[in-house]
Parts: C-alpha cells; sequence; structure tokens
C-alpha cells in the first residue's frame, strides 16, 4: 500500500514539498527560496522557469532524503501563491514574460479604465472581487499588451495563462488545468456557474483560448510520465490560503481561520452560497470536492506582515535574522507610542486604497529600535483586527448568523508568542495554533489523498486537527480601545500619498 501523500507549496518566497503520513503529520520537508524582482518602485516580478526548477528539485530532494519513491506516494497536491500570472508558449512551455506577482501595483491604472463610470465594484455582484491590482486578470492583461505579438498569439491559441498551480500542473503533466480556487482569483470567472465569464473576458480584452480548464480541488487532473513523480496521482489543487483552510479542517459555515505569511489572509466558510460582502472583503470560492456543492469564503486580505519582518531585517539592518524580532520587543514594555503601517503597495481589505504607502507614526526621541520591533509585530495584529471586525459588519448585516468566538491560526509568524498574545488581546476572543502548522501543504494533500481515498472523508480530516497552544485575551477593554483609536490615526496618514 502506497504510505504517504505529497504537496508542492509553491510560495511568494520559496518552494517546497511536505511529505505527510495519514494522520497529517509532517514526515519531511524541502525548501528552496527564490529571487525577488523589483524592475520599478511597485513592480514585483518572479523568473518562472526559476520557480519551476526549485519546485522540480525540492520533490527530488525530499524523496531522497526519506529513501521513497513514486511508489510509496498516493497522491500529491499542489498549493500555490494564488494571484501571481504566467504565459507562456503553448509549443515549447518557455514563458514569454516574467511572472507577474501577486504584490505587483503596475496595473492600477488599468483598473480605473476597466471600472469606468461603475468603479471599482463593476464585477463584484458576479467575481466576489473589487478592482484592484492584486488579481490575475489585470496582470494577464498587461503581458499581452506590453510583449510583442503577445495579444495575436494568445487569439491564436500560440499561449497559456495561468497562476503558478496551471503553470506547475503544466510542467508536471502537460496538462492545462486550474481548479476553483485559483480561478476565482482571477476576476474572470463567475462565482455562481464557476466558468469563465464571457462577457467580462471581452471587457479585459483576453482571448478566451489563452485560459485553463476550470476543475474541482480534488480529482486526479494527470499522472506524470516521468520526472520524481512519474506514476503518482496529481489530484489536489488549492490556492494557498483556501488550502490552509482546509488543512485547519474549517469544514462548517462560521470557521474561520488566519495565515501569517508574506501578507495575512483571514478566511471564513460560508457554506454553499456566495456571500458578496458589503464590508471591504472578498468573497471567494474555498473548495470544491469532486462534483460535490462549492463552498465559498468571505476573505480579508492583508498585503504586509510577515514581508514587514523581512522589510524591518533587509531594508533597514535592524535585526539580523527574522526570529529576532521576538526577544526585542519583549525588552520593552509597549511600542512607546509608536504604530506601523506597512502600505507598501497601498492598503488591501477592508480599505482597498491603492493610492495609500506606508508610514510610522508617533515618534518621539524615547522610541527607540525595540519599540519598533514592538509596533512591526503590533501592525499585524492591528490589521487583522480591522479584517476581523468587517467579518463581523458582514455576518450581523446580511443576518448570517455567524460569529467568531476563536481564530485558528498558522503561518510562519504563529510561533512568535509575543503576537499570538497581542493577537489575542486585540481581537478579544482566544487564538488557537494547531499541532501541525503546515497546514497550508497539508490542505493540499488532504484535497489530493481525498481524490484516491487514501483518507475516506472530511470526518477523518476533522478528527486529524489538534491544538497545541491557546493564548486568551488579557488586555483590557480601555487599553484596546486606546491601542485601535491610535492605529485608525496611523492609518487616515496613509491616504493620497499616490495621485
Amino acid at each position: 500500500m502506497r504510505r504517504y501523500v505529497a504537496a508542492i507549496d509553491q510560495g511568494t518566497t520559496s518552494s517546497r514539498c511536505i511529505v505527510f503520513d495519514r494522520g497529517g503529520a509532517v514526515i519531511g520537508v524541502a525548501q528552496r527560496e527564490h529571487e525577488q524582482i523589483f524592475p520599478r518602485p511597485g513592480w514585483v516580478e518572479h523568473d518562472a522557469e526559476t520557480l519551476w526548477r526549485n519546485t522540480e528539485a525540492v520533490v527530488t530532494e525530499v524523496l531522497r532524503d526519506l529513501e521513497l519513491g513514486p511508489g510509496d506516494l498516493a497522491a500529491v497536491g499542489i498549493t500555490n501563491q494564488r494571484e501571481t500570472t504566467v504565459v507562456w508558449e503553448r509549443a515549447t512551455g518557455k514563458p514569454i514574460h516574467n511572472a507577474i506577482v501577486w504584490q505587483d501595483t503596475r496595473t492600477d491604472k488599468l483598473c480605473v479604465e476597466l471600472g469606468g463610470a461603475e468603479g471599482p465594484n463593476r464585477y463584484q455582484e458576479r467575481t466576489g472581487l473589487p478592482l484592484s491590482t492584486y488579481f490575475a486578470g489585470p496582470k494577464l492583461r498587461w503581458i499581452l499588451d506590453h510583449v510583442d505579438g503577445a495579444m495575436a498569439r494568445a487569439e491564436a491559441g500560440e499561449l497559456c495563462f495561468g497562476t503558478i498551480d496551471s503553470w506547475v500542473l503544466w510542467n508536471l503533466t502537460g496538462e492545462h488545468v486550474t481548479d476553483v480556487t485559483n480561478a476565482s482569483r482571477t476576476m474572470l470567472m463567475d462565482l455562481r456557474t464557476l466558468a469563465w465569464d464571457p462577457e467580462i473576458c471581452a471587457d479585459f480584452g483576453i482571448p478566451t483560448a489563452v485560459l485553463p480548464a476550470i476543475r474541482s480541488s480534488s480529482e486526479v487532473y494527470a499522472v506524470p510520465e516521468s520526472g520524481p513523480l512519474a506514476g503518482v496521482p496529481v489530484a489536489g489543487i488549492l490556492g494557498d490560503q483556501q488550502a490552509a483552510t482546509f488543512g485547519q479542517a474549517c469544514l462548517e459555515p462560521g470557521e474561520a481561520k488566519n495565515t501569517y505569511g508574506t501578507g495575512n489572509f483571514m478566511l471564513l466558510n460560508t457554506g454553499t452560497t456566495p456571500v458578496v460582502s458589503k464590508h471591504g472583503l472578498l468573497t471567494t470560492v474555498c473548495y470544491r470536492l469532486g462534483e460535490q456543492d462549492a463552498v465559498y469564503a468571505l476573505e480579508g486580505s492583508i498585503a504586509v506582515t510577515g514581508s514587514l519582518v523581512q522589510w524591518f531585517r533587509d531594508n533597514l539592518g535592524i535585526i539580523a535574522s527574522a526570529d529576532e524580532i521576538e526577544p526585542l520587543a519583549r525588552s520593552v514594555a509597549d511600542n512607546g507610542g509608536a504604530y506601523i503601517v506597512p502600505a507598501f503597495s497601498g492598503l488591501f481589505a477592508p480599505r482597498w486604497r491603492p493610492d495609500a504607502r506606508g508610514v510610522i507614526a508617533g515618534l518621539t526621541r524615547f522610541v527607540n529600535r525595540a519599540h519598533l520591533a514592538r509596533a512591526v509585530l503590533e501592525s499585524t495584529a492591528f490589521q487583522t483586527r480591522e479584517v476581523v471586525d468587517a467579518m463581523r459588519a458582514d455576518a450581523a448585516s446580511q443576518r448570517l448568523g455567524l460569529e467568531l468566538t476563536t481564530l485558528k491560526v498558522d503561518g510562519g509568524m504563529v510561533c512568535n508568542d509575543l503576537l499570538m498574545q497581542f493577537q489575542s488581546d486585540i481581537l478579544g476572543v482566544p487564538v488557537v495554533r494547531p499541532v501541525v502548522n503546515e497546514t497550508t501543504a497539508l490542505g493540499a494533500a488532504y484535497a489530493a489523498g481525498l481524490a484516491v481515498g487514501y483518507w475516506s472523508g472530511t470526518d477523518e480530516i476533522r478528527a486529524n486537527w489538534s491544538a497545541d497552544t491557546t493564548w486568551h485575551p488579557e488586555m483590557g477593554e480601555d487599553e484596546r480601545a486606546g491601542h485601535l483609536t491610535a492605529w485608525n490615526k496611523a492609518v487616515e496618514r496613509t491616504y493620497g500619498w499616490v495621485d
């Protein structure tokens, strides 16, 4: 019997392959970082061929280290940085431009043009998304407009578009496919039909011949014929935040998770009916298992959280490694009155202000580097509170009957106990970290394993989940309110920086 399931996790800063057993425990991991390319201010790119080479390398490495062969794997799942956009030649598989990363803001003017007189909410009822530089559709249009001959080649069917899941699957199997979760991040898919919307594609000027087939999140898409995964069914695809939601076993309406990575992403399961937010959140497909009805979520996307720690380390040089920030922040009792709003790419949910840019507010001579370290961590908690408030407002105004009583957390930053305690304090609810923190890769593994019968059903997934640490709020209401008032004053000072 095949003993394990693997997951490819192609993220914003690295590519990983993780192998899991039936209990959802990590058996082995391999990881490689890749270069962040910044051609101009606001532009962020990746070399797509490097992403694939690194992906292939980490698969080979983890299987070699574990002394496993393809015959030991029941299936492999894929999870990915979602809106990052690649266009490649159908005949050769060669990209025609660097991948444009989800953080990239070059399509700001195009998004205004596409909104026309109706503005940024022109397509929100159908797609669940406001017009924003964040999403893949405008990035695709930019590539077709700016690479010589690309539009004509796309119309002739010579080019393929994909988010990173499609790029990885193409290189593994030659299939041009995406799943519903990634398709829901393009602005080109109708949330209710789960199909490409021909009218929106026409408005965007995107030929449908360039688009991948949309499939469920859990089914056998293809079986590689060669390479380190030869003979292993590729059977699960979930965008990274949806994968983390699935890996956290948020399988019932009202269950939510927050992932603390390069950015922060909170998803609230809303069941089988899409709920269009009135308070700045995104409506997205959470997952779809085979032929079952799709499950939807409300999402709050925050652009800069873990990457603020990287900026603090790399750009300012205040710390030498990310793990130095917690002891530095603990060396002072509070933030000294300083607040950092990291609007490096504008503000995402729930404010959606592309004109904003980052500020450090409340500086006095008293503030030192330790206070700034604390402000870096606290900014993540404050931004998360804004998203929770928006979710509560949507739930109340639309009478959803959903209430967040605890928050499940995962991602690289949740090992920071100071941040997690402050997060609980600012939210006023318990924060729970699971035993298995690799929930993004685990969700993709679950989707793949379910498709081939490795796991019998979602009850087994729920049984695998267990809590590791729970933080309870300790902050008084007056102190919490004071922090939130100061935070809002700081955020308002970011507005209008870019014309």
